[in-house]
């Protein structure tokens, strides 16, 4: 969390410092990896631990499946941040 707090952060810095208005990618994708990775710990973990004990609207496998999709969105987004990184840094 700490690492996507930093990456917004500098993003805003630099967008500042050249004038940008625009939010970019580079703000988005650690956005939303750290939006998946807050979600996940603090509703989706306490739910499934509900859904275990048998309580709560919910499976635990559906818990389980939104968990997972939201794993998956977070990879995605920290892949598409190191590409687009990468492609940035000139050797």
């Amino acid at each position: 969390m700490a690492a996507a707090l930093l990456l917004i952060l500098m993003e805003r810095r630099l967008a500042r410092d050249t004038g940008s208005k625009n939010l970019s990618a580079e703000f988005f994708l650690p956005a939303g990896a750290l939006f998946c990775t807050v979600a996940g710990y603090y509703a989706l973990h306490p739910m499934m631990e509900a859904a275990k004990a048998g309580q709560g609207p919910w499976s635990f496998m559906t818990l389980h499946a939104f968990s997972f999709a939201f794993f998956g969105l977070k990879t995605l987004a920290v892949l598409a941040l190191a590409w687009r990184t990468s492609s940035h840094i000139k050797v």
